[in-house]
C-alpha cells in the first residue's frame, strides 16, 4: 500500500524542462564564452553545484562556483516566477493523493526559491510537506541521497514509497537504490523506451491513472 510519493519538479510536476536546455549556454555567452554543442547533455545529470564546477574548470572562468550558480539562476528565475505552468492534470492527481492520505514531497535539482515561487503561484504548495534540493542535500541525482532524505521526511520506507520522475538518469538512480519508480513522459527526455522499460509504471500523462491507482493499492 502506497504511503508516500517523492516527486521530481521539472518535467514531472511542471512543464519546465526546456528552460534548462539553454540556461548553461546563455550564462556562458553572457560571460564571453562559446559553449560546446553537447553542453546540455553533459549538464543534465548534474546538480547546479556540479554544473558550476564543470563550467568553472572547463571554461577557465575567473568566477567562484557561487557566482556561476547565481548567474545560471538569473537566466531562468523569471520563468519560474511568472511563466511556468503545471503539467496538464497534475493538480487533480495531487488532490486525489491528498484525499487518500498519501504523503507528498519534492526532490529536485531546481533551486528552492524557484520551485517555491512556481508552486505558490500555481496554488500547489500546500500539497507538499517538504522540498528537497540537490544543492541543499549536497549531491545530484546521480546519488540516491536526495531520495533517501525525502523518504526519511515522509517517515515511510521503500516498500511504501514511490519516486515519480521524467528523467531516465534520475529514475535509474532511484531504482538502483530499491525504490519503486513511476516514469512520466516528457518530450525533453530522449531515452523514453529505456525509461519505460526501467520503471514500475509509465504514465503518458496524468489523465489515465488507472494503472497507478492499482499499483498504489497493491
Amino acid at each position: 500500500m502506497l504511503k508516500g510519493v517523492i516527486f521530481d519538479f521539472d518535467g514531472t510536476l511542471f512543464d519546465s524542462m526546456f528552460v534548462w536546455d539553454t540556461a548553461g549556454k546563455e550564462f556562458l555567452r553572457s560571460v564571453g564564452k562559446e559553449p560546446e554543442a553537447e553542453l546540455q547533455t553533459l549538464l543534465k545529470p548534474m546538480s547546479l553545484l556540479q554544473s558550476a564546477e564543470y563550467l568553472q574548470a572547463k571554461y577557465h572562468l575567473p568566477l567562484s562556483t557561487e557566482d556561476i550558480m547565481n548567474g545560471i539562476n538569473r537566466t531562468v528565475e523569471g520563468f519560474f516566477f511568472h511563466t511556468v505552468e503545471p503539467k496538464p492534470g497534475v493538480a487533480a492527481f495531487l488532490e486525489e493523493l491528498q484525499r487518500r492520505n498519501i504523503g507528498m514531497c519534492i526532490a529536485t535539482a531546481t533551486e528552492r526559491y524557484q520551485a517555491e515561487a512556481a508552486l505558490q503561484r500555481s496554488g500547489m504548495r500546500h500539497f507538499f510537506s517538504g522540498i528537497f534540493t540537490c544543492t541543499e542535500v549536497g549531491s545530484g541525482k546521480d546519488s540516491p541521497e536526495i531520495f533517501r532524505s525525502a523518504m526519511a521526511h515522509l517517515k515511510t520506507d521503500r516498500s511504501t514509497t514511490a519516486v515519480i520522475e521524467d528523467s531516465y538518469h534520475a529514475a535509474y538512480t532511484a531504482k538502483q537504490d530499491g525504490f519503486a519508480v513511476v516514469g512520466v513522459y516528457d518530450p525533453h527526455e530522449s531515452r523514453q523506451e529505456e525509461l519505460q522499460y526501467l520503471t514500475d509504471i509509465y504514465l503518458r500523462d496524468y489523465f489515465d491513472l488507472t494503472p497507478f491507482w492499482k499499483f498504489a493499492s497493491a
